[in-house]
C-alpha cells in the first residue's frame, strides 16, 4: 500500500480544489462552443446566402436579357432610320419606294414587339432587384446576429481561458511542492475517475457523496494514518482526519 504523511495527504485537497475549478472551466468552455443558438444561426445564414445566390443569378440573367432586348430595339430603329432616309430622299423607282414603305411599317411593328419585350424584361428586372436588395438586407441582419453571438462566445471563452491559465499556473506551482510518488498516484486517480482526492467526513466519501458501508469504513479506520486509502465507490484518494471521523 502506498504511503504518505497525513499532512501531505491533506494538502491533496488543495490541489483537488484547483483541479475541480479547471474541470468546471473546461465544462463551461465546452458548453459555450456548443451554444444551441449557433447551429440554427449558421443554418439560417447559409440558407439566406443560398437564396441570395439564386436571386443574383436571376438578376444577372435578366440584365443580359435586357441588354439583348435593348440591342434588338436599337438595331431595328437603326434600320428604320436608314429606310426613312432613303424614302425621304425621293430617289429610286416607285416600286422601290413602296417596298421601303412596307419595310418601314414591318420594322415599326417589329420594333413595337421588341419594345414590349424590353419593357417586360425591365419590369422583371426591377422586381428581381427589389427582391435581391431585400435578401441582401436579410443576409446582413442574420449575419449581424450570428456575428454578435460568436463575438459574445469568443469574449467569454477568452475570459475563461485567462482564468484557466492563471489557475493552471497556480496548480503547477502547488504540484511542484508534492512528493512525485504521491502526486503520480493522485494524477492517475484524477485522470481515471475525475476526482483525485476527497474527504472522508463522518463516514461519507465526498468523492462519491455516499455513506461507506460498515465493512469498508472499518477497513479504512484500521489503516495506518500514513496509508493512502481509496474510496470504494468513486476511486478517489480518501483524505482522513481525526476531526472528521
Amino acid at each position: 500500500m502506498a504511503k504518505a504523511a497525513p499532512a501531505e495527504q491533506m494538502r491533496l485537497l488543495d490541489i483537488q480544489v484547483l483541479d475541480a475549478r479547471l474541470r468546471s472551466l473546461d465544462a463551461q468552455a465546452k458548453a459555450l462552443k456548443e451554444d444551441p443558438r449557433l447551429p440554427d444561426l449558421h443554418g439560417g445564414v447559409t440558407v439566406a446566402k443560398s437564396d441570395l445566390v439564386v436571386l443574383d443569378t436571376e438578376v444577372g440573367d435578366l440584365q443580359r436579357k435586357l441588354t439583348k432586348a435593348e440591342d434588338d430595339v436599337a438595331q431595328v430603329t437603326e434600320r428604320i432610320a436608314k429606310d426613312d432616309a432613303k424614302l425621304n430622299s425621293g430617289t429610286g423607282l416607285s416600286k422601290d419606294l413602296v417596298a421601303l414603305q412596307n419595310d418601314i411599317e414591318s420594322l415599326s411593328r417589329r420594333r413595337g414587339d421588341l419594345e414590349d419585350v424590353e419593357l417586360e424584361v425591365m419590369e422583371g428586372l426591377d422586381d428581381a432587384k427589389g427582391r435581391q436588395e431585400s435578401q441582401h438586407d436579410l443576409v446582413a441582419q442574420m449575419q449581424s446576429v450570428l456575428d454578435g453571438v460568436v463575438g459574445e462566445i469568443r469574449s467569454r471563452l477568452g475570459a475563461l481561458r485567462m482564468e484557466r491559465d492563471a489557475i493552471a499556473a497556480e496548480r503547477a506551482e502547488l504540484a511542484a511542492t508534492f512528493e512525485p510518488a504521491l502526486l503520480a498516484i493522485y494524477d492517475r486517480t484524477l485522470a481515471k475517475y475525475g476526482v483525485g482526492a476527497a474527504r472522508l467526513f463522518h463516514g461519507t466519501s465526498e468523492g462519491s457523496g455516499m455513506q461507506l458501508s460498515a465493512g469498508d469504513l472499518a477497513e479504512i479506520k484500521g489503516a495506518a494514518p500514513d496509508d493512502v486509502v481509496f474510496c470504494p465507490d468513486s476511486g478517489a484518494i480518501l483524505v482522513r482526519s481525526p476531526d472528521w471521523m
